[in-house]
């Protein structure tokens, strides 16, 4: 016998809720229902995909391995759905974006009014994670990535790429003085991320060519506080572009160390799951917003 959605979508929604009762609510179901159908699906599967008891229950081994693909299958399935329903319609639908805070705040937020007011039928749902999170399982649609893309199974539209450089503020440097060397910078107070600490490794020039690792005196989760206590004169940053760009060009953040800096680029990638055409709401996005926050206000710029 053949496994069916609403069976997939049950056990999602048991193992999401934590229970069969609020699963069966969420469905619009009685638990008896809701029960019958999870023990169908085990059955077929000839496999216990969650241990019950009368107080809790538990994903078994099987079950943590076809969490993942029953997921998969069913955003597989939406996706076409939304495919066919799209294709002739103007875009609409609830629209979750994910992206880092700095570049929502800087790269997308000033240009929602715009997006909005010409597709007025898309509700859009924003959020900011610092790191890389799970598409699927925080039913995100598109997630705007800063850095190197590692995990194979997204598709990606590469956008551009932002520039790092070393800033610091004008009330700063005039109270320490800007550094002249590298080795000056030793003597600094270096503003950095509390993770990953590959991000405190900056492209600075050194005798052997190879970029520096600082140990900042100050750290932060985000590259939004940072900017903010480089603003407050807390000392000297490493942040790209495209959320120091205004900065730089009405002199609140002053790039230091331009002659010891080697160039790096930080890329910037659109991603979603999607095994072929996008629905017609998540194009018109990543359209938009390469229209705008690439090509527009030199926030970030294309590859070099």
């Amino acid at each position: 016998m053949q496994i069916n959605s609403q069976e997939l979508l049950t056990f999602v929604t048991v193992v999401d809720c934590g229970q069969v009762g609020l699963a069966a609510q969420m469905l619009g179901q009685n638990p008896s229902s809701t029960s019958r159908t999870l023990a169908r699906l085990e059955e077929k599967l000839g496999v216990t995909l969650l241990a019950r008891t009368t107080r809790r229950q538990q994903l078994t081994e099987e079950g943590i391995f076809f969490l993942d693909k029953a997921r998969l299958v069913l955003s597989e399935m939406k996706s076409a759905e939304d495919i066919l329903r799209d294709r002739d319609r103007t875009p609409s639908g609830r629209l979750r974006v994910d992206a880092a805070s700095p570049f929502m705040l800087h790269c997308v937020v000033p240009h929602i009014p715009l997006f909005c007011q010409k597709y007025p039928q898309i509700e859009l749902e924003l959020t900011s994670s610092e790191g890389n999170i799970d598409l699927i399982e925080q039913r995100t649609d598109v997630a705007l990535r800063i850095g190197t893309l590692k995990d194979s199974a997204l598709h990606a539209r590469p956008l551009g790429v932002s520039q790092l450089r070393l800033l610091a503020s004008p009330e700063y440097l005039s109270r320490r003085n800007a550094p002249q060397t590298v080795e000056e910078l030793g003597r600094h107070d270096l503003i950095g991320f509390t993770r990953p600490e590959s991000l405190n490794i900056w492209p600075l020039k050194t005798p052997n060519g190879a970029t520096s690792k600082v140990d900042p005196k100050t750290r932060a989760s985000s590259g939004e506080t940072i900017r903010q206590l480089a603003l407050h004169g807390q000392g000297i940053a490493c942040l790209a572009d495209f959320m120091t760009h205004e900065d730089q060009r009405q002199g609140r953040l002053i790039p230091v160390l331009t002659e010891h800096t080697s160039p790096d680029w930080q890329e910037i990638s659109a991603v979603f799951y999607r095994q072929t055409e996008l629905a017609s709401r998540i194009r018109v996005f990543i359209d938009f917003i390469v229209e705008n926050a690439v090509q527009s206000g030199g926030l970030i710029r294309r590859m070099p």
